[in-house]
């Protein structure tokens, strides 16, 4: 058994401990569990952290416990937020909840013998729960003094939206569930970001009060990006970890466009690379930085695991497509739906097969038919000088004829001016 605790330490994980937790974890094997509120259909990147600490605390030999909440994600927690968030459906959380199963079934091993993961769904004992035994048996051993104490309540209360007695009751709730797990499953530890210590604390509390009993907690730093912005966003919104809501391309480009900071420390928490390893990659990248070689070692890590080795040759090979010399063989292997996401917000320009069987003029076709440039004579310009390609090969005259020969797939034509701006031709 690895010392879990020692490698959250060197990997820069470990945010706050309670005393006598990694004592108790060297004893042996030891269960432990992360809640995740299925408020959406997909986890996304800023859940990575909790996934990979269940995945470091699985490779220590101790038991993961991954606790969807059936019931309270159709609460909400107030920790780290500055207002109330809109409350799901039964139907909603349902749907959810089958979604998220699936993804935490790629990183953690569930039919392994002895400290095999499990999923166990809040609602199971929280659905035939009335009010009126919730308050009796357990609100009575936390005071409203223990709660009001939090810092997530303090913020919220101190803030222009308060806080509703729904979320209020959050971190009691949240302490149940701990005492649950602590009672039937043999659950001893609790984890999540340091935003969670006020609610896992009430927890550990709780199990004291209730039934004299002991129970610890660790949290992880909440990632941050050195420029100060929100780790996990892009211009175009969150990076899930679900395919279908970003592509393995945008994934990959995700962690290969990290700066050099930020992917010095991501590399630790994203990958099971070992110190070795990494310190091994980081002399190298050191040596030679525009070659990107920590980034592409961080990317292709984690867009495997999320995704499979399938996808990561996928993002590898249109990445060379649109940056480097990849091939147009390659793009012949992509559906029409694939094309239109690598090429995503970049402009796009219909145009009517008809007139392309005829045969049009490059300047032309490039500055009435679309508008990549404002005016012929701009067009003109930039072709002769050998600015302009088409399909990744250069052209050098405005009065060159392209029809539907020159078309990808039957579809489309790619139009590079310069060297990075991109835009595509969809023939109709």
């Amino acid at each position: 058994m690895t010392n879990f605790v020692e490698e959250l330490r060197w990997r820069g994980m470990l945010q706050d401990i309670m005393p006598g937790t990694e004592e108790k974890l060297n004893e042996g094997m030891t269960s432990g569990y992360i809640g995740f509120d299925p408020t959406a259909d997909s986890l996304h990147v800023g859940h990575l952290t909790q996934i990979m600490t269940l995945i470091h605390f699985q490779r220590a030999g101790h038991k993961p416990i991954a606790l969807v909440g059936g019931a309270t994600g159709m609460v909400g927690d107030p920790s780290g937020k500055s207002a109330e968030r809109n409350l799901q459906t039964e139907k909603m959380v349902e749907h959810n909840l089958t979604e998220l199963k699936k993804q935490l079934a790629r990183f953690l091993k569930f039919e392994e013998a002895g400290n095999g993961a499990v999923m166990i769904n809040n609602a199971d004992w929280f659905k035939d729960m009335s009010l009126f035994t919730f308050i009796r048996d357990i609100g009575k051993h936390i005071t409203v003094n223990y709660m009001m104490a939090k810092d997530s309540v303090k913020r919220r209360l101190e803030g222009d939206s308060g806080l509703s007695f729904t979320e209020f009751c959050y971190q009691l709730i949240q302490g149940y569930d701990f005492y649950y797990l602590w009672k039937h499953h043999n659950c001893l530890v609790q984890m999540g970001g340091s935003d969670q210590w006020g609610n896992i604390v009430t927890g550990t509390e709780l199990i004291r009060r209730k039934d004299a009993g002991t129970a610890y907690a660790i949290t992880t730093h909440l990632i941050k990006k050195s420029d100060g912005t929100k780790f996990g966003k892009t211009e175009s919104g969150a990076v899930w970890l679900d395919a279908g809501k970003t592509s393995p391309y945008k994934f990959y480009q995700f962690w290969l466009n990290a700066s050099d900071a930020d992917t010095k420390m991501w590399i630790r928490i994203f990958t099971l690379k070992t110190k070795e390893e990494i310190e091994g990659l980081e002399a190298e990248h050191d040596v030679a930085p525009h070659l990107r070689i920590l980034q592409k070692a961080l990317a292709e890590d984690i867009t495997v695991r999320t995704h499979s080795d399938a996808a990561l040759e996928t993002a590898i090979k249109t990445s060379e497509f649109l940056f480097g010399n990849g091939s147009l063989e390659f793009f012949g292997t992509l559906s029409d739906n694939q094309v239109l996401e690598i090429f995503e917000g970049i402009p796009q320009f219909n145009i009517l097969k008809s007139e392309l069987e005829a045969g049009l003029d490059a300047a032309t076709l490039l500055a009435e038919k679309s508008t990549v440039f404002a005016s012929k004579g701009e067009a003109k310009k930039l072709i002769q000088g050998g600015g302009v390609s088409v399909n990744k090969e250069k052209i050098n005259d405005p009065q060159g004829i392209l029809s539907t020969g020159n078309l990808l797939n039957d579809k489309f034509i790619i139009v590079q001016k310069g060297k990075k701006n991109y835009f595509l031709l969809i023939a109709e």
